[in-house]
């Protein structure tokens, strides 16, 4: 799989997973209608199903989206919500994203 179709799956998951997150949260924190609980759930389940594209192994593919979640969650907060992120939480996000893709990218022996 190329690496820009594999980054493509994993910011659709992203946003599917953040967003649907988001919306159950106006829902039960923010006292939005029921149905941003319902609308946020469906998008959840879809995220569920997206993240089976990818090719990699289930291990791989979840570690490399728990590092790509944490720059998307930085990125929605400070566009949505706008919480700024300071110069620790773009660090950490940027060793995260090094270590995700040394573990997704990183050249493989065939065993």
């Amino acid at each position: 799989m190329t690496v820009l179709k594999s980054l493509s799956i994993f910011l659709l998951a992203g946003i599917c997973e953040i967003g649907g997150g988001y919306l159950v949260w106006l829902w039960l924190k923010e006292e939005k209608s029921f149905w941003y609980g319902i609308l946020g759930a469906l998008i959840l389940a879809f995220y569920g199903v997206v993240a089976t594209w990818q090719t990699s192994n289930f291990a791989r593919t979840y570690a490399t989206y728990g590092g790509i979640f944490i720059v998307l969650s930085l990125l929605w907060a400070w566009k949505v919500d706008g919480f700024k992120p300071d110069r620790y939480d773009i660090i950490g996000a940027l060793v995260a994203l090094v270590g995700v893709g040394i573990i997704f990218y990183g050249p493989r022996s065939v065993e």
